[in-house]
C-alpha cells in the first residue's frame, strides 16, 4: 500500500489565497452611490399595536426562557419538561426562580 503525496513540479507553483487581481471589476458600482440605506427605523406606534393576551403560564415560560438565556444557561430541548413545569407555579415563585438567576448572572 502506498501513500499519495503531493506533487509540485515547480517551486512557484503556490496559488497565494491573498493574491489579487485589481485589473478585472469584479463587484459592480452602485446605482447610486449618494443614497444612504443605512437609517433608523421610526418609533412604533402605539396605536398600531396588536392587541393579544398571553397566558399567564406562557408569559412565565418565555420570562424563565429569557432568564436562563441571560443567566448563561440556554435551555436544551430536553430542558422542555421541567421548564413547563417551572412555569406552571405561581407567579410569586416564578419571580423568585427569575430573582435568582438574574442574580447569577
Amino acid at each position: 500500500m502506498s501513500t499519495a503525496a503531493p506533487e509540485h513540479h515547480a517551486p512557484d507553483a503556490y496559488a497565494d489565497p491573498y493574491a489579487v487581481d485589481t485589473t478585472d471589476d469584479y463587484w459592480p458600482a452602485p446605482a447610486n452611490p449618494y443614497l444612504d440605506t443605512d437609517y433608523l427605523l421610526a418609533p412604533p406606534n402605539p396605536a398600531e399595536r396588536l392587541s393579544y393576551t398571553i397566558d399567564p403560564r406562557d408569559r412565565h415560560r418565555l420570562d424563565l426562557h429569557a432568564a436562563l438565556t441571560t443567566a448563561g444557561i440556554p435551555p436544551r430541548p430536553e430542558d422542555r419538561d421541567a421548564i413547563d413545569q417551572l412555569s406552571a407555579l405561581p407567579a410569586g415563585i416564578n419571580a423568585t426562580l427569575q430573582r435568582w438567576l438574574h442574580h447569577t448572572a
